[in-house]
């Protein structure tokens, strides 16, 4: 497949820029406990951006796709297991 011309490297500079004056609006906003869910979701929109546009990996060997993909699914991974700990931790607490 071939590569994408300068456009779309532009188009997808703007768009993380847009993601970006999003991300700075949300940390502004009291969101409560929607706050994090909301920036981790813009993240995850901007790291899947620069992955398949800036390293190329939307043009490259399905291997190499699927590698990525694997990446993503051992950060869900991690975050889940990450955000478990977190929460179980006032449950644990909250009876000493």
């Amino acid at each position: 497949m071939a590569h994408p011309g300068v456009r779309v490297y532009y188009v997808v500079f703007a768009v993380l820029l847009v993601l970006l004056a999003l991300t700075v609006a949300v940390a502004h906003m009291d969101l409560g406990r929607w706050g994090f869910p909301i920036a981790l979701a813009i993240a995850s929109v901007k790291a899947v951006l620069i992955m398949l546009y800036f390293m190329h990996v939307r043009y490259a060997s399905p291997l190499t796709q699927l590698f990525a993909c694997a990446g993503f699914v051992w950060l869900a991974i991690m975050l889940g297991l990450s955000a478990s700990d977190y929460l179980s931790r006032d449950w644990a607490t909250f009876g000493f």
